[in-house]
């Protein structure tokens, strides 16, 4: 029987909802139970996918293909279990559903409404997941109160009610402020927010209570008398050093527990929580530390890259040391030397990345890289600008560049029209919607034996996810080898570019894909491990 838990959050946005039902699927997991994590997110868009990473973050892509929210990473990270695409839905998906239902005739002339149409497409997203797992995590974005969340909250009340207690339960995430004037955390937004959500018929049987402080037992007491909860179920939720303690310390606080106990779950198997106690020790305890730089075009708002800063800590976990990160926006570089940012890192990382800004920046840290011999790490877009520095500076072809700026003389990177996967074809034009022309989901790779990234993956086979429109022109292959770089993974058809690397380089890799999307804490990607390994080799020569 699958039950099923919403998580709502008040007062603020950006409580943490997502980590929450991270660690919540961890600990349900670590009780020997399975787990399926699902996000709904009230923006119009249908998906993220055209969403600038200043106004979303990052895009979390999945193996089936989907663009989809950064919680849906957290999920991943915490749970081990792949997100697919039906585990995140929109308001721009649901009515992009429903109107196309009205257009086919599907509602037979009735007039279409929020209630019982709307709400009746969210809870058919809710309902396709029953069997899929013993517990369906469901995290409800925005903030209650917001106008654009209203008709999912209605959706998950009435399937709350179809469902019963016994199979249904609301969890609500809020925040106790600290106001120094008075000395004192403050209950009242939290009992607003709850009486808010109250307004429309939903009634938490759990309060997370976010806080940067310890919560007095009075003051969890006060929040269950004033919001109709068992005071037991107020749960604290302190901020912690690593994201990775959080599992721990809510479990301490017995939120895994209390929510086994409204399903009427009694004396369940005792949490095997070693692996997390691992994780944290090493982050906490390392034997050393490494200085990494991302050279990137979104480091105002780190969300942006919430899966490769991640990636490069389980990196640093699984090397016992600590990374610090230093973000460097790459139109720095553009008028500056990047020698004077760099001269003393031990490792650089050009992530992915759109458009023309910020490009020759990216272009000089690659060449930074190639030339003083420090590790290099470049990520999609970073894989590509690898390959126009050696073009322009090996090859001696000024006019090297990607038809993404725009028509150049050598275009070393353009855009794919057509390509296989599996025995299909696909294709995509210049002019297409823009959320429906990049290579997107899990593509093989085959590697070349006996180069670097078949030593770092251990085989010659592998399948990653990508994110891309533009890929690496083969047609320069043959010059770009002759120089010393590499192309050691190539597509099974052998015509689009998977990897590149430098033969006489202690580290120089560039990689079409994004690895950071599938490491996890407790099964760090091969190649942050190595990558991580290489710049702690650095930091020796320092």
């Amino acid at each position: 029987m699958t039950r099923f838990v919403f998580i709502t959050g008040g007062v603020v946005s950006s409580l943490g909802k997502g980590l929450a039902s991270a660690a919540l699927g961890a600990l349900l997991q670590a009780r020997g139970y399975t787990t399926r994590l699902c996000k709904m997110d009230p923006y119009l868009n249908v998906d993220p996918g055209t969403m600038s990473p200043f106004q979303h973050g990052e895009v979390f892509v999945t193996d089936d293909g989907a663009e989809t929210d950064l919680d849906l990473g957290h999920y991943e990270r915490f749970t081990g279990r792949p997100a697919q695409k039906s585990d995140n839905i929109t308001t721009g998906r649901i009515y992009l559903n429903v109107l196309q239902r009205e257009r086919r005739g599907d509602y037979l002339g009735a007039t279409v409404q929020v209630i019982p149409h709307i709400t009746d497409e969210i809870k058919n997203f809710i309902r396709e997941k029953d069997g899929s797992a013993d517990f369906v995590l469901i995290e409800v974005g925005g903030t209650v109160g917001d106008i654009e969340g209203l008709p999912f909250l209605e959706a998950i009340r009435q399937f709350g009610n179809e469902m019963g207690d016994e199979r249904s339960l609301f969890i609500h995430v809020t925040l106790l402020p600290y106001i120094p004037a008075a000395g004192e955390l403050k209950t009242k937004p939290t009992q607003h927010s709850v009486k808010e959500l109250m307004s429309v018929g939903i009634r938490p049987r759990i309060l997370l209570c976010r806080s940067d402080r310890p919560i007095e037992q009075e003051e969890l007491r006060k929040i269950g008398l004033f919001c109709n909860i068992d005071e037991n179920k107020v749960i604290p939720a302190l901020d912690v050093s690593t994201i990775y303690e959080v599992p721990l310390t809510y479990h301490r606080e017995g939120l895994d527990v209390q929510v086994l106990d409204c399903f009427g779950i009694k004396d369940p198997k005792r949490p095997d929580l070693k692996v997390w106690n691992d994780i944290v020790h090493r982050v906490k305890e390392p034997e050393g530390a490494v200085d990494i730089a991302v050279v990137g075009k979104y480091t105002n708002l780190t969300d942006s890259y919430k899966s490769l800063n991640e990636a490069l800590v389980h990196g640093g976990i699984a090397n016992n040391v600590k990374v610090n990160l230093r973000f460097i926006e790459s139109t720095t570089f553009e008028n500056e030397n990047p020698a004077d940012y760099l001269h003393n890192i031990h490792g650089i990382l050009v992530p992915g990345g759109f458009g023309e800004r910020g490009a020759l920046g990216k272009i000089k840290a690659a060449q930074f890289a190639r030339e003083r011999k420090v590790p290099y790490f470049g990520i999609c877009f970073g894989m590509q600008l690898a390959v126009v520095e050696a073009a322009r500076n090996l090859l001696l072809l000024e006019g090297a560049s990607s038809t993404e700026f725009g028509i150049c003389k050598d275009p070393v990177v353009g855009l794919m029209t057509e390509w296989s996967k599996g025995n299909e074809k696909e294709e995509r034009k210049a002019d297409g919607d823009m959320g429906g022309t990049m290579r997107l989901g899990a593509y093989p790779a085959v590697l070349r034996k006996g180069s670097k990234a078949a030593e770092i993956y251990g085989t010659t086979e592998i399948s990653e996810r990508h994110r891309h429109r533009y890929e690496v022109n083969t047609n320069y292959k043959d010059r770009l080898e002759q120089h010393g770089l590499r192309f050691s993974g190539m597509s099974p058809d052998g015509i689009l570019p998977e990897i590149v690397e430098y033969e006489d380089h202690p580290w120089f890799v560039g990689v079409q894909f994004h690895p950071e999307l599938k490491s996890k804490p407790f099964d760090p990607h091969p190649l942050f491990v190595s990558f991580i390994d290489a710049a702690i080799n650095q930091s020796r020569m320092v």
